[in-house]
């Protein structure tokens, strides 16, 4: 080979890296949307004071009537200077295998919440997570976004 076929054929690896990371971001953020919709929809329709996991059953099976793939409590592995935990963390909800939602029913966000989820989100490698407190007096104050080195082009 050539070596300004090797160069062409780097560009093109890195052009389709940047394709599929564009594609990927514009998925997460469809997911994330129709996730939002969702919640507000529970939060509206049941109010705040039920277990998480009722939140979390609710929403799951939401998100599944969308044709999304959803996996509850899922067990995450860590691995750290060659130690492996195999249930490091359970994921509340991991959706089409690249948004993470964390569910929370308190009265207001604490701010480990935030670090817990963008730690996640790094140790998992996934560019977006929600936080949803259905314990909040309306679900505008109880949904955060998390980002993890993630650059979306927000539609104009």
């Amino acid at each position: 080979m050539k070596p300004q076929s090797i160069i062409q054929a780097g560009r093109l690896d890195w052009f389709t890296q940047r394709r599929r990371r564009e594609e990927v971001g514009a998925d997460v953020e469809r997911i994330a949307s129709l996730a939002v919709d969702c919640g507000f929809r529970i939060h509206e329709r049941l109010g705040p004071g039920l277990l998480e996991s009722v939140y979390e059953a609710v929403l799951a099976q939401g998100l599944a009537r969308h044709g999304l793939s959803v996996e509850r409590q899922k067990p995450i592995p860590i691995r750290f200077d060659g130690l492996v935990i195999e249930e490091g963390f359970r994921a509340d909800l991991l959706v089409e295998g690249t948004l993470l939602i964390e569910l929370k029913c308190a009265e207001r966000f604490a701010p480990v919440h935030g670090k817990q989820l963008l730690t996640y989100l790094r140790l998992m490698d996934l560019p977006l997570g929600l936080l949803m407190n259905f314990g909040a007096a309306t679900f505008r104050e109880g949904i955060r976004r998390v980002v993890n080195g993630y650059e979306a082009h927000a539609p104009l």
